[in-house]
């Protein structure tokens, strides 16, 4: 008797893509949150601000039970993940599309940006604490294998870290088809070790209810405060469920956590809790000792993996970030290396990726221990956490226009929890808090150096301009001698005398048959389509006005733009286009419009910044730098 499928082949191949993609969300979504089982009960308990009753366990158990629910659930996955910017998500996105909502409103939009780029700063804090402890962690199971092997922890973090950071250059094109399936194995295996200590104490299970933690708070509230820095371990990476939307889609990243991820974690947590009533003692590491002694080894070496995987996407994402916020006008061009023939967004950049490296060998050797580390984190998660719920708010307010009372109901209640969760986190300001905050003011001191400083230089720049229009009309009632090909020349002022252009015909003394006065412009939304990629104005004598626009993750390839002037009436031969640049080296001055430090700052950033040729994807050989100097 032979069965027939009902299935349609589209709807087939429609649930294969949605079964990899949810894979694929498993391993660059969740490694993060889903390695915290590994340090998050144990730095609460460590606290030893809790006496190990039935009651206070139960009640802690029950507080994780619903700040994941809470946070992760009802915040991120079913009112953040709604916010997306032309399907894309993360704090860049968001500060787009709030920024974008309030223009009206010059001020507020002004304050939200700053705001949104303090909050991007601060994602470098804890792109520095998050592989730090997290590997750290899973390396000190080999501590509780056997204490002799102690003096091994802080070296074989280093190597492995080392490994991490030396193969970024190659790219996880190799690699990354095994995150998934190595994390769903991860989540398999603490959700089963967790079913095993549950089994032998069900009466944990009540922890799923809120009245536990409600009664715990009501009892201990100073407590319940004080441990809210480290309860917060147990959602960390809660921000990449938003960010990697534009990867993954809604649907894949809400399947993952609903169907596996929040099962697991719940389930972990419950088995160390279970433990925890019958052995006390093993608060020292309640993850590890969950495991039978003949697992103890193959537990660490996959602990170790999965961190592994959990800091590849944390490296990942912060290329991705920087690349966004280059595009955005708030950090100066670095060099970037495409990893990939087939996937645009992966990105190598090397001077992100040993500036964090060094930031990371620091912190371990710095901290020590990963509950040295726990003391360390929060601060900036937490703040960012209270910055995305700040922008979501006027994302619904101005961008979905809900009514007042609406919005700040959908916020409210999740605005009070990251006050208290960034409070808490406040009183480990003295004992490490100020690493991450440290890191992030630097980041944000260079990014809004940055961005005044070409505000500055714009401005300037404008004071000195000519009229494109009249020049060319000057010039061509007795011009030039002109001279075969076309030549391109950028500047980033619309209807503005480039100054290649004058540098050209004070030296060279031609003009070409055809010119091309382009200006690249970057928007605040992630994508604009071909359709609105170029705006062309002809001012006559075989010279155009060209304007090309960007979305912050396009990738920025001038000449394949200009290509779609075919049937405009100008014709682009590659081999007979030149691309003239204009080199401006920053002169500081004293009667600048920032101090002069910053001045100092921004003049050696500009100097450093990789060249424009490489970042709008010009042919080197056909490119034409003439220098200037403009003095702030």
């Amino acid at each position: 008797m032979s069965v027939t499928s009902n299935l349609n082949p589209k709807d087939a191949k429609s649930a294969s893509s949605l079964s990899a993609l949810t894979l694929g969300a498993l391993g660059v979504v969740y490694g993060d949150i889903g390695t915290s089982v590994l340090y998050a009960l144990k730095e609460v308990f460590g606290t030893g601000l809790i006496a190990f009753t039935p009651a206070n366990v139960l009640g802690i158990l029950s507080l994780f039970v619903w700040t994941l629910t809470l946070i992760v659930s009802f915040k991120y996955v079913v009112l953040v993940l709604r916010a997306d910017n032309n399907g894309e998500g993360g704090l860049v996105a968001m500060l787009a599309l709030a920024s974008t909502a309030v223009q009206d409103k010059p001020a507020l939009r002004r304050v939200l940006l700053v705001v949104g780029i303090f909050g991007t700063a601060l994602f470098y804090g804890d792109g520095v604490i998050t592989p730090a402890i997290s590997v750290l962690s899973a390396v000190e199971g080999l501590q509780v294998f056997s204490p002799a092997l102690s003096h091994w922890v802080i070296p074989l973090t280093l190597v492995i870290l080392s490994l991490l950071f030396l193969v970024q250059k190659r790219g996880t094109g190799g690699i990354g088809k095994f995150f998934g399936p190595l994390t769903l194995v991860w989540f398999v295996v603490i959700a089963g070790l967790g079913i095993v200590h549950i089994a032998s104490n069900p009466g944990v299970l009540w922890a799923l209810s809120p009245h536990h933690a409600a009664i715990f708070v009501w009892d201990n509230p100073l407590t319940s405060f004080l441990i809210l820095g480290a309860l917060v371990l147990c959602v960390t990476g809660a921000e990449a469920l938003y960010a990697d939307m534009g990867h993954f889609g809604k649907k894949p990243i809400r399947l993952a956590w609903f169907c596996m991820v929040m099962p697991a974690l719940i389930l972990n947590y419950m088995g160390q809790g279970a433990l925890l009533l019958r052995d006390p003692s093993a608060v020292e590491n309640p993850f590890f000792l969950m495991a039978p002694e003949w697992a103890m080894l193959p537990l660490i070496g996959l602990a170790t993996l999965a961190t592994v995987v959990a800091s590849q996407a944390l490296i990942s994402g912060a290329f991705s970030v920087t690349k966004q916020v280059i595009q955005l006008g708030f950090l100066p061009r670095l060099h970037i290396q495409h990893t990939s023939t087939k996937d645009t967004g992966q990105i190598y950049i090397p001077f992100v990726n040993w500036s964090l490296f060094v930031a990371i060998v620091l912190a371990v050797v710095l901290f020590q221990s990963s509950a040295n580390l726990a003391l360390a984190y929060g601060i900036a998660v937490t703040t960012d956490m209270l910055i995305t719920t700040v922008l979501t708010f006027f994302v619904v307010r101005h961008a979905w226009r809900y009514p007042l009372w609406l919005c700040i109901a959908a916020t409210g209640v999740f605005a009070v929890v990251d006050f208290f969760f960034f409070a808490s986190n406040l009183l480990k300001l003295l004992e490490g808090g100020w690493f991450p905050l440290l890191i992030g003011a630097v980041v944000f001191t260079l990014m809004v150096t940055w961005a005044k400083g070409r505000e500055l230089l714009g401005k300037r720049q404008q004071e000195d301009a000519m009229d494109l229009g009249g020049f060319l009309h000057a010039v061509l009632v007795s011009p030039p001698a002109r001279v075969e090909g076309t030549a391109v020349f950028l500047s980033p002022q619309v209807g503005a005398v480039p100054s290649a252009l004058l540098h050209n015909l004070k030296h060279n003394k031609v003009l070409h048959a055809q010119n091309l006065f382009v200006s690249v412009h970057h928007h605040s939304v992630p994508w604009i389509g071909l359709e609105k990629r170029l705006r062309v104005q002809a001012l006559g004598h075989d010279c155009w006005q060209v304007e090309l626009n960007f979305g912050f993750k396009n990738e920025p390839d001038v000449p394949k733009a200009l290509s779609l002037m075919a049937g405009q009436g100008c014709e682009l031969e590659p081999m007979q286009t030149s691309y003239f640049l204009s080199r401006d080296t920053v002169i500081p001055s004293m009667n600048g419009g920032m101090a002069f430090w910053r001045e100092k700052l921004f003049a050696q950033m500009h100097r450093n910044a990789s060249g424009a040729a490489d970042f709008l994807s010009l042919p080197n050989n056909a490119v034409v730098e003439l220098g200037s100097k403009v003095a702030l």
